[in-house]
Protein backbone atom coordinates (compact mmCIF):
# COMPACT_ATOMS: atom_id res chain seq x y z
CA UNK A 1 0.00 0.00 0.00
CA UNK A 2 0.76 3.64 -0.20
CA UNK A 3 1.82 5.93 2.55
CA UNK A 4 -1.15 8.74 2.98
CA UNK A 5 1.36 11.31 3.34
CA UNK A 6 4.81 10.35 1.11
CA UNK A 7 2.89 7.93 -1.11
CA UNK A 8 6.07 5.68 -0.80
CA UNK A 9 4.91 1.81 -1.41
CA UNK A 10 5.39 0.32 2.10
CA UNK A 11 3.80 -3.06 3.66
CA UNK A 12 2.25 -2.62 7.18
CA UNK A 13 2.94 -5.38 9.76
CA UNK A 14 -0.26 -7.54 10.07
CA UNK A 15 -0.64 -8.76 14.22
CA UNK A 16 -2.96 -11.36 14.96
CA UNK A 17 -4.44 -8.77 17.41
CA UNK A 18 -5.16 -7.22 14.84
CA UNK A 19 -6.78 -9.63 12.59
CA UNK A 20 -8.46 -10.56 15.74
CA UNK A 21 -10.39 -7.12 16.75
CA UNK A 22 -10.46 -6.09 12.93
CA UNK A 23 -8.25 -2.97 13.60
CA UNK A 24 -7.56 -1.13 10.84
CA UNK A 25 -3.88 -1.03 9.51
CA UNK A 26 -1.89 2.41 9.20
CA UNK A 27 -2.32 4.61 7.04
CA UNK A 28 0.93 6.03 6.99
CA UNK A 29 4.56 4.11 6.97
CA UNK A 30 6.65 3.84 9.89
CA UNK A 31 9.36 6.53 8.87
CA UNK A 32 5.76 9.42 8.56
CA UNK A 33 4.28 8.12 11.58
CA UNK A 34 7.76 8.46 13.73
CA UNK A 35 7.65 11.93 12.95
CA UNK A 36 4.01 13.07 14.67
CA UNK A 37 4.60 14.06 18.59
CA UNK A 38 2.26 13.15 20.59
CA UNK A 39 2.35 15.54 23.86
CA UNK A 40 3.78 13.66 26.63
CA UNK A 41 4.99 14.62 29.95
CA UNK A 42 3.99 17.75 32.39
CA UNK A 43 1.39 20.19 31.51
CA UNK A 44 -0.97 22.76 32.28
CA UNK A 45 -4.15 21.10 33.42
CA UNK A 46 -6.42 23.66 31.85
CA UNK A 47 -4.89 24.09 28.22
CA UNK A 48 -2.42 21.02 27.85
CA UNK A 49 0.39 23.77 27.41
CA UNK A 50 4.01 21.67 28.27
CA UNK A 51 4.15 23.15 31.88
CA UNK A 52 5.85 22.64 35.10
CA UNK A 53 3.29 23.91 36.66
CA UNK A 54 -0.48 23.26 37.18
CA UNK A 55 -1.76 26.06 35.84
CA UNK A 56 -0.39 28.23 33.34
CA UNK A 57 0.03 32.04 33.22
CA UNK A 58 -2.42 32.24 30.61
CA UNK A 59 -5.00 30.04 31.34
CA UNK A 60 -4.88 31.93 34.93
CA UNK A 61 -5.92 35.38 32.93
CA UNK A 62 -8.83 33.10 31.39
CA UNK A 63 -9.81 32.02 34.87
CA UNK A 64 -9.71 35.86 35.87
CA UNK A 65 -11.77 36.49 32.74
CA UNK A 66 -14.54 33.98 34.15
CA UNK A 67 -14.09 31.82 31.14
CA UNK A 68 -16.55 28.89 30.81
CA UNK A 69 -13.90 26.39 29.05
CA UNK A 70 -13.38 23.75 31.74
CA UNK A 71 -10.04 22.80 29.91
CA UNK A 72 -8.57 21.59 27.05
CA UNK A 73 -7.30 18.57 25.99
CA UNK A 74 -4.77 18.51 22.87
CA UNK A 75 -3.36 15.55 21.06
CA UNK A 76 0.23 16.14 19.48
CA UNK A 77 3.43 18.90 19.07
CA UNK A 78 3.19 21.27 16.68
CA UNK A 79 6.70 20.61 15.26
CA UNK A 80 7.83 21.76 11.76
CA UNK A 81 6.41 18.32 10.65
CA UNK A 82 3.26 19.17 11.76
CA UNK A 83 2.74 22.25 10.42
CA UNK A 84 3.56 20.85 7.10
CA UNK A 85 1.36 18.23 7.43
CA UNK A 86 -1.24 20.69 8.55
CA UNK A 87 -1.38 22.65 5.52
CA UNK A 88 -1.37 20.25 3.71
CA UNK A 89 -4.62 19.22 5.53
CA UNK A 90 -6.02 22.80 6.09
CA UNK A 91 -4.83 24.78 3.15
CA UNK A 92 -4.34 22.83 0.28
CA UNK A 93 -7.41 21.11 0.84
CA UNK A 94 -6.18 17.16 1.39
CA UNK A 95 -9.36 16.03 3.33
CA UNK A 96 -7.95 12.21 3.38
CA UNK A 97 -4.63 12.88 5.62
CA UNK A 98 -7.58 13.27 8.59
CA UNK A 99 -6.94 9.51 8.52
CA UNK A 100 -3.46 9.98 9.30
CA UNK A 101 -4.92 11.31 12.82
CA UNK A 102 -7.52 8.71 13.71
CA UNK A 103 -6.17 6.38 15.98
CA UNK A 104 -4.54 8.63 18.12
CA UNK A 105 -7.04 11.34 18.39
CA UNK A 106 -9.70 8.43 19.02
CA UNK A 107 -7.58 6.66 22.17
CA UNK A 108 -6.98 10.16 23.38
CA UNK A 109 -10.33 11.36 23.30
CA UNK A 110 -11.46 8.26 25.46
CA UNK A 111 -9.04 8.20 27.60
CA UNK A 112 -9.82 11.88 28.97
CA UNK A 113 -13.90 12.58 27.83
CA UNK A 114 -16.74 11.46 28.53
CA UNK A 115 -19.05 9.02 26.35
CA UNK A 116 -21.83 11.35 26.86
CA UNK A 117 -20.53 14.30 25.62
CA UNK A 118 -21.88 16.35 22.46
CA UNK A 119 -19.12 17.56 20.15
CA UNK A 120 -19.15 20.97 18.56
CA UNK A 121 -16.94 21.47 15.72
CA UNK A 122 -15.48 25.18 15.38
CA UNK A 123 -16.87 26.32 12.55
CA UNK A 124 -15.74 28.52 9.33
CA UNK A 125 -17.20 31.19 7.89
CA UNK A 126 -18.97 30.39 4.62
CA UNK A 127 -16.66 31.93 2.51
CA UNK A 128 -13.49 30.48 4.04
CA UNK A 129 -15.48 27.07 3.64
CA UNK A 130 -15.87 27.53 0.08
CA UNK A 131 -12.07 28.32 -0.30
CA UNK A 132 -10.85 25.22 1.27
CA UNK A 133 -13.78 22.54 0.41
CA UNK A 134 -14.67 21.66 3.97
CA UNK A 135 -14.10 22.17 7.89
CA UNK A 136 -11.31 20.56 9.15
CA UNK A 137 -12.45 20.66 13.14
CA UNK A 138 -15.48 18.79 11.77
CA UNK A 139 -13.23 16.82 9.87
CA UNK A 140 -11.39 15.77 13.44
CA UNK A 141 -14.77 15.71 14.82
CA UNK A 142 -15.80 12.88 12.29
CA UNK A 143 -13.13 10.55 13.55
CA UNK A 144 -15.09 10.04 17.09
CA UNK A 145 -18.03 8.50 17.46
CA UNK A 146 -20.16 11.38 19.72
CA UNK A 147 -22.96 13.53 17.96
CA UNK A 148 -22.37 16.60 16.29
CA UNK A 149 -24.39 19.78 17.40
CA UNK A 150 -23.83 22.60 14.88
CA UNK A 151 -24.74 25.00 17.49
CA UNK A 152 -22.63 28.22 16.47
CA UNK A 153 -21.88 30.44 13.36
CA UNK A 154 -19.02 32.17 12.24
CA UNK A 155 -19.05 36.26 12.11
CA UNK A 156 -16.12 37.68 11.62
CA UNK A 157 -14.06 36.39 8.42
CA UNK A 158 -10.48 37.38 9.03
CA UNK A 159 -7.70 34.57 9.68
CA UNK A 160 -6.36 33.56 12.56
CA UNK A 161 -2.99 33.17 11.01
CA UNK A 162 -3.06 36.84 9.85
CA UNK A 163 -3.20 38.08 13.68
CA UNK A 164 -0.86 38.82 16.11
CA UNK A 165 -0.86 37.05 19.74
CA UNK A 166 -2.39 39.61 21.16
CA UNK A 167 -5.29 40.16 18.49
CA UNK A 168 -6.12 36.19 18.97
CA UNK A 169 -6.49 36.97 22.35
CA UNK A 170 -9.35 38.71 21.33
CA UNK A 171 -10.80 35.47 20.04
CA UNK A 172 -13.45 35.60 16.98
CA UNK A 173 -16.84 36.23 16.72
CA UNK A 174 -19.72 33.77 16.95
CA UNK A 175 -23.64 33.29 17.26
CA UNK A 176 -25.99 30.72 18.12
CA UNK A 177 -27.52 28.80 15.59
CA UNK A 178 -30.82 27.84 17.45
CA UNK A 179 -29.60 24.16 17.76
CA UNK A 180 -30.48 22.96 21.85
CA UNK A 181 -26.92 22.53 23.97
CA UNK A 182 -28.97 23.25 27.06
CA UNK A 183 -28.09 20.80 29.99
CA UNK A 184 -25.43 19.32 27.82
CA UNK A 185 -21.55 18.33 28.16
CA UNK A 186 -20.07 20.34 25.34
CA UNK A 187 -16.84 19.41 23.79
CA UNK A 188 -15.68 22.00 21.31
CA UNK A 189 -13.34 20.63 18.43
CA UNK A 190 -10.64 22.37 16.85
CA UNK A 191 -7.69 22.00 15.13
CA UNK A 192 -5.11 24.25 17.06
CA UNK A 193 -5.02 25.67 20.32
CA UNK A 194 -2.18 28.88 20.26
CA UNK A 195 -4.02 31.19 22.60
CA UNK A 196 -7.17 29.76 22.95
CA UNK A 197 -9.32 32.62 21.85
CA UNK A 198 -11.63 30.53 19.75
CA UNK A 199 -12.23 27.98 22.13
CA UNK A 200 -12.74 30.31 24.86
CA UNK A 201 -15.25 32.84 23.16
CA UNK A 202 -17.28 29.60 21.84
CA UNK A 203 -17.48 28.07 25.65
CA UNK A 204 -18.65 31.71 26.78
CA UNK A 205 -21.17 31.29 23.65
CA UNK A 206 -22.32 28.08 24.64
CA UNK A 207 -22.30 28.98 28.15
CA UNK A 208 -25.17 31.42 27.85
CA UNK A 209 -26.96 28.98 25.67
CA UNK A 210 -27.42 26.96 28.64
CA UNK A 211 -24.45 24.29 28.24
CA UNK A 212 -23.50 22.22 31.90
CA UNK A 213 -20.01 21.27 31.13
CA UNK A 214 -17.88 22.72 28.60
CA UNK A 215 -14.35 21.89 27.81
CA UNK A 216 -12.48 21.45 24.60
CA UNK A 217 -10.09 19.12 22.32
CA UNK A 218 -7.48 20.13 20.02
CA UNK A 219 -5.35 18.12 17.66
CA UNK A 220 -2.69 20.19 18.07
CA UNK A 221 -1.18 22.48 21.31
CA UNK A 222 0.65 25.05 19.34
Amino acid sequence: MKCLICHDEWLPPVSLAMLLTLRQADVCCQRCRARFIRLEGNRCERCSRLSDVPICTDCIKWQQRKSALKHNYSVYIYNDWMKEVINRFKFRGDYALVEAFRSDVRRVFDEHFSSDAFLVPIPLSSSRLAERGFNQAEAIASLLSLPMIFALRRIDDEKQSKKTRRERFVGRKFCLTGEDVAKKRIVIVDDIYTTGATVHEAANVLYAAGARDISSFTLIRS
